[in-house]
């Protein structure tokens, strides 16, 4: 059954509109579709049942991905940043790469919530904001249970609320899960909104990051315990580099690292998601019970992986595909239901999909692409190759199945095969015959440097030495925010 475009469906319902003697505004604004921006936090890809993972509940999630368009190749571009999240977040609401915009993001001409102001929105957020409070007050004419950090206990997270005259209230410490209190206020929200104009719902939770500290019902997720036991790397002595493992991240863990505390690490890290899922599932009910389910697209993302266990990891100070692959899901009226796309996406390629799924005028500096055209048939990708660029420490780049990974630091490389070896296990780099096809793809990663302004020389006259031995290393920096449980479990208290 064929079905109409969001513009089609738009334009013949102007006219019907007009026809009726409705005023040519109040049509146009009505008519624009809604949006509900559900956004995780440190989610990686394949922790989704839907794609693929038995060892993962995510009920709602998998709905939308069935009723959906899913890229199942979507990356975070990088990170100026170990606190992935910050430039993550900069680049979703800019649509530009960290090379372009400001983590505060005080040089961006307009974000992408201000554009939909500007065409006739609503524009209501609630949940994490990491980027300083003017930038979130640039974005949002209503809020509430906003939180303005990185992280926290999720049982005491410290919220505001935004107040008449547009001045941000300290609210205090939330009494409930964080995930819980970000969905009461969207549930707030679509349950009272019963204006004319269209809206944008922006709810982004801080779950699964740590602390992983799920409800006690959803702790004892014993499947969980079986996933990525392949992946998982117990070594102490690992070539690194400072972000990848001396940050608060990787000390959540003591090196050399026990299987089992992973497998619980991991286990807990699904029953946060699981526990999210649910809270998700209660905003879509809200959605269906408002009336504006119909004329509404409903995005799910995050804002860029983990590596909970692969390589010998915990955190996303890395430029493998655990840490940069994000979900990206699109379930809305035009958007085709139950496909997916193995084309190469970016986080920040929402704007321009926005603009083009909604009408909007696309501002001239956007970096990314509208992914429409690909769910829509008229083409099968945006762009030929991924550019990775993590900080000053890492770069990769993918082409096809392959994937090169230099550390310029400590003059080393890293080149796999992820058709034959996705899990990023097996270097191919010091096989002669691979020599051709690393010159071909650094030069492919120096053009990349060029066309988004990255000055990064890719070698040093004096590497610093490769390896480097975590065993007895402190963990006093990862004891901040966890809750007590978690303290005598992982850190002997």
């Amino acid at each position: 059954m064929a079905y109409l475009s969001p513009m089609s469906f738009r334009f013949v319902a102007v006219l019907v509109a007009i026809s009726a003697g409705f005023p040519l505004g109040q049509v146009l604004a009505a008519k624009k579709p809604n949006i509900l921006f559900l956004f995780a936090d440190d989610q990686r890809k394949d922790a989704v049942a839907a794609f693929g993972n038995p060892h993962i509940e995510t009920p709602n999630i998998d709905r939308l991905v069935r009723g959906g368009f899913s890229f199942r190749e979507n990356y975070c571009f990088g990170s100026s940043s170990g606190a992935v999240c910050v430039p993550s977040r900069a680049m979703l609401m800019s649509g530009r790469t960290w090379f372009g915009v400001r983590s505060d993001m005080n040089n961006a001409r307009v974000l992408f919530p201000e554009l939909l102001q500007q065409n006739g929105y609503v524009t209501f957020g609630t949940g994490k904001w990491h980027n300083g409070k003017p930038s979130w007050q640039r974005c949002f004419q209503r809020g509430k249970s906003i939180f303005f950090g990185g992280m926290s206990d999720h049982t005491k997270v410290p919220l505001y609320d935004l107040g008449q005259g547009g001045k941000l209230i300290d609210r205090s410490m939330g009494d409930n899960f964080s995930s819980t209190l970000f969905a009461d206020a969207a549930v707030d929200f679509l349950n009272g909104y019963d204006g004319d104009k269209p809206f944008l719902c922006y709810v982004a939770f801080t779950s699964p990051h740590d602390p992983r500290q799920p409800p006690k019902e959803y702790r004892e997720n014993t499947t969980g315990r079986n996933c990525h036991s392949r992946k998982t790397s117990c070594r102490s002595t690992l070539f690194t580099t400072d972000n990848m493992v001396n940050k608060r991240d990787e000390s959540l863990l003591g090196w050399p690292r026990q299987p089992e505390m992973v497998r619980d690490q991991l286990a807990e890290y699904y029953g946060m998601i699981t526990h999210m899922d649910g809270q998700i599932g209660r905003i879509l009910a809200a959605l269906e019970k408002s009336g504006h389910a119909k004329n509404t697209l409903v995005v799910y993302a995050a804002d860029h992986g983990l590596a909970m266990g692969s390589h010998g990891l915990l955190g996303k100070q890395s430029v493998y595909e655990h840490s940069m692959k994000c979900p990206l899901v699109f379930n809305g009226p035009g958007v085709p239901s139950g496909k997916s796309s193995r084309a190469f996406t970016y986080l920040l390629d929402f704007y321009p999909t926005l603009c083009d799924y909604a009408g909007l005028p696309k501002p001239g500096d956007l970096a990314g692409h509208s992914l429409k055209p690909i769910w829509d048939g008229e083409s099968d990708s945006v762009r030929d190759s991924v550019f990775l660029p993590f900080r000053d420490i890492q770069r990769a780049v993918r082409q096809g199945r392959w994937k090169l990974i230099l550390y310029p630091k400590i003059k080393h490389t890293q080149l796999f095969d992820l058709e034959s070896d996705p899990d990023e296990i097996v270097n191919l780099a010091t096989r002669k015959r691979m020599a051709k096809r690393i010159d071909e793809m650094t030069k492919l990663m120096v053009s990349w440097q060029k066309r988004v302004g990255d000055k990064l020389p890719l070698t040093v006259a004096k590497p610093a030495p490769k390896e480097i031995d975590m065993t007895g290393r402190s963990r006093v920096n990862g004891r901040r925010w966890q809750p007590d449980w978690i303290l005598k479990k992982y850190f002997g208290d």
